[in-house]
């Protein structure tokens, strides 16, 4: 029996969609190759603009995709660009070699991310205290992070129960890694990366840490630090479920029906507003996912929550 503190509809959908997922393997070669590109620029631009890079979704992907220098901006963004590329790339090839997740493989990922950045300290565990700006706790002293990682990598490969969802074991795992700040910098970026390692290496596509929700990610992964695991875990299945969307949306056979459309083409096909859809998404009532700043939808989901409501009514 699976135990999850998560919402019951949302887990049965992430469920549900996994399965959808799995029945589409092997994925198209070139249709997966697209995606995965496409994956790539997302993930990276989103995650160095949490920690305040300032380059564009389109500057990250001419720096990643042509190899152009953009003119006004801080070479340390090119290289957070270039070095999260190389960092997604190396984790994909451990998810190939189905290895256990180590403290070498975590201070390689470390290191590719401040590669050209923090070159003297890059890919070891800090020698110094650190504070996180906004953070509601203060990290462990320095000479106490190489016996926590110790036990962090034991519990990571060792306490997944059978019992415990994937989605809540990867989010105790993220907040217990960037409790400890293993490293000098770098630390938010490699925390996001083992979290998709994680979920690859069960099945799971790769999900995207939107900066446009930044803070509600800080919000809830500080409730987290203070033992409060819940709204962390129900923030990280919103993603997984939009990650889950997106890739069967790529990779499955079109559905004019379950193609996404914007909150103001669904009103064609309903009686309510934009605003008041765009309510029901933020309060997860209306099945959507989130790009950026814009929910999105499905002609499908319009009519099954229309149909659910009229029958409650």
């Amino acid at each position: 029996m699976i135990i999850t503190s998560m919402d019951p509809e949302l887990y049965n959908r992430i469920i549900e969609k996994k399965k959808q997922l799995d029945k589409l393997r092997p994925f198209p070669k070139s249709a997966l190759k697209r995606l995965q590109e496409r994956m790539h620029v997302e993930m990276t631009y989103n995650s160095n603009a949490i920690e305040g890079n300032t380059l564009t979704l389109g500057e990250t992907r001419m720096i990643l995709e042509e190899g152009i220098t953009i003119s006004g901006k801080l070479m340390r963004e090119h290289f957070e660009a270039l070095n999260h590329k190389k960092a997604l790339d190396y984790i994909e090839s451990i998810v190939k070699e189905n290895k256990k997740i180590s403290e070498e493989m975590l201070c390689r990922i470390n290191e590719f991310i401040l590669n050209n950045i923090e070159d003297e300290e890059k890919g070891i565990y800090r020698l110094r205290k650190v504070y996180v700006q906004g953070a509601c706790f203060i990290p462990a002293k320095p000479d106490l992070v190489p016996k926590l990682m110790r036990d962090f990598i034991f519990w990571t490969n060792n306490n997944k129960s059978k019992s415990l969802d994937i989605i809540t074991f990867v989010a105790i795992t993220h907040e217990k890694f960037t409790f400890i700040h293993p490293f000098i910098d770098g630390n938010g970026r490699c925390a996001r990366l083992l979290t998709n390692l994680q979920f690859m290496q069960n099945g799971y596509p790769p999900i995207t840490f939107l900066n446009t929700e930044r803070k509600k990610y800080i919000r809830t992964l500080d409730l987290a630090h203070d033992e409060k695991i819940e709204q962390f875990v129900h923030f990280m299945a919103r993603c997984m479920e939009r990650s889950l969307t997106l890739w069967l949306d790529a990779l499955k056979i079109p559905c004019k029906d379950e193609d996404l459309i914007s909150l103001a083409e669904a009103t064609k096909h309903c009686n309510y507003s934009q605003e008041y859809l765009s309510l029901l998404a933020r309060k997860g009532t209306l099945k959507s996912i989130k790009l950026n700043r814009n929910w999105l939808t499905t002609k499908k989901w319009v009519n099954e929550y229309v149909k659910k409501h009229n029958c409650e009514e």
